[in-house]
């Protein structure tokens, strides 16, 4: 898989990038906040040379966020090259847990301004992020999407282990103000968050 060419600021503080991944035939996006304790990257795909270092100037890595077992992307990457602590919950590493590993539960935070929303019965180790400043995002992991031809909806049942329970543990979210929502699989959607996952949540009832 190539690494990505561009880095797209999309409010203060958030960067999102993303490439194309033939072998799951859609594009893979990844997320940078920039807080108070440093830059932390979630999900991170690589990334070319000269995006990266645009994005380090705004700070130094201070982490990785993991948010579910199928999102191990280039983590050990990064891991490796900055040596920062790795987030995530234990289901996200079954086997071998990496080294300066964090266990995430659902209800931390990881640092003032980001807090962890664990969702069951996606994929193992699902978790979303709230990060609260510039009117709130959510970032999810896999649990909702946003590309076509499904448009915004919910990770699609054949992958879930179970739909209902995920549902159900997706209203979690309505809890957080959010102006925005990153994915891992899909474009961003940049306003009125909140009020389209109340809409989506309350079309399932």
């Amino acid at each position: 898989m190539a690494a990505a060419s561009d880095l797209v600021q999309i409010a203060p503080s958030l960067f999102i990038w993303q490439v194309y991944d033939p072998a799951v035939k859609s594009d893979l996006f990844s997320s940078a906040i920039l807080t108070a304790e440093g830059i932390l990257l979630i999900d991170p795909i690589a990334m070319e040379d000269i995006p990266f270092s645009e994005l380090r100037r705004d700070g130094l890595i201070a982490g990785i966020v993991v948010t579910n077992f199928n999102h191990h992307r280039a983590f050990a990457k990064f891991s490796e090259q900055f040596s920062v602590p790795i987030f995530a919950r234990r289901e996200t590493f079954p086997d071998k847990t990496p080294r300066q590993f964090n266990e995430l539960v659902d209800g931390d935070k990881i640092c003032d301004e980001l807090q962890v929303i664990g969702i069951e019965s996606a994929g193992p180790g699902e978790i979303a992020l709230h990060y609260a400043p510039n009117g709130g995002t959510l970032i999810v992991g896999d649990a909702l999407i946003n590309f076509e031809p499904y448009g915004f909806t919910f990770l699609p049942a054949k992958y879930c282990s179970n739909e209902k329970e995920m549902k159900r543990s997706l209203r979690k979210l309505l809890s957080y103000k959010a102006d925005r929502i990153l994915f891992a699989h899909g474009s961003p959607i940049l306003f009125g968050a909140s009020d389209r996952l109340q809409r989506l949540l309350d079309g399932d009832l």
